[in-house]
């Protein structure tokens, strides 16, 4: 159940991120797949970390929505860095 819920925040994330930030979006779908693996990286990396403090909930939550931000803009970095060659 875990997983899923830092796959689905990843993606709300990965969304929010291109929302916030329109010169690095990487369309919905794009954001989403950026998301969902941020999510999942993020999850499995800040999960733990925030879970061990006494949050288990908190660390899915953190590790999926920000993952999924990072990833998403990491990417959208590369991708306008590659277009300006």
């Amino acid at each position: 159940m875990d997983i899923i819920i830092q796959l689905v925040l990843g993606a709300i994330g990965g969304n929010l991120g291109g929302a916030l930030l329109k010169n690095l979006s990487l369309g919905t779908v794009g954001n989403s797949i950026a998301g969902i693996l941020g999510g999942g990286l993020g999850g499995q990396l800040i999960g733990p970390l925030l879970g061990a403090a006494g949050g288990g909930m908190l660390g899915n939550v953190a590790g999926g929505g920000v993952g999924g931000i990072v990833v998403m803009v990491v990417v959208g970095l590369i991708k306008s860095m590659l277009a300006k060659k």
